[in-house]
């Protein structure tokens, strides 16, 4: 491809795609501070992907497996740095809890369900993030290189996850 095809599919690219962008970049990075570096990172790695997109897939999971990609590299880097990541099993024995009027406050609920999934290792963040986007387990399949099947599984285990610990987190009081 070109350099002005090149451009050109990437004009698309993010004419089309520009706000699911922004929301995988806040899926992946917790902090608000850093979410504009990781966008422009997407953008950036986006454009010069463009040079080898040869149409074998549709341009939206092209996009998801950049901007996944791209992320999941943030994530990794960001965790030697501050915080730590869980596996679903470890999430799962820890309860999230805020105070019981927070349920009612859908932003609140948001920024929750986000801690949550911030969480959690790449892979099952990737996963999570485009099962929110709408995209079902075979384009989360082709983006992942996991089965369908086992994507099914994980987005299944960490529903359930999540379900569970909205439950639980509204009763509890706040960990320190």
């Amino acid at each position: 491809m070109d350099r002005r095809q090149q451009d050109q599919t990437y004009e698309e690219a993010r004419n089309l795609y520009g706000p699911l962008l922004r929301r995988l970049a806040c899926g992946y990075e917790a902090d608000p501070s850093h979410r504009p570096d990781l966008l422009q990172e997407i953008h950036v790695e986006l454009w010069r992907s463009m040079a080898l997109f040869d149409h074998r897939c549709s341009l939206r999971t092209w996009v998801f497996r950049v901007a996944a990609n791209v992320g999941a590299s943030h994530v990794i880097r960001r965790r030697r740095v501050a915080g730590r990541l869980v596996a679903l099993e470890a999430l799962d024995e820890e309860v999230v809890s805020v105070d019981g009027s927070a349920e009612a406050d859908s932003a609140l609920s948001t920024a929750r369900l986000l801690g949550l999934i911030h969480q959690l290792k790449p892979l099952d963040r990737q996963i999570m993030l485009l099962y929110l986007e709408g995209e079902a387990a075979e384009q989360i399949a082709d983006v992942t290189g996991l089965s369908a099947s086992n994507v099914a599984t994980k987005i299944h285990r960490i529903k359930r996850l999540l379900s569970r610990q909205f439950t639980e987190g509204a009763g509890h009081a706040t960990r320190g």
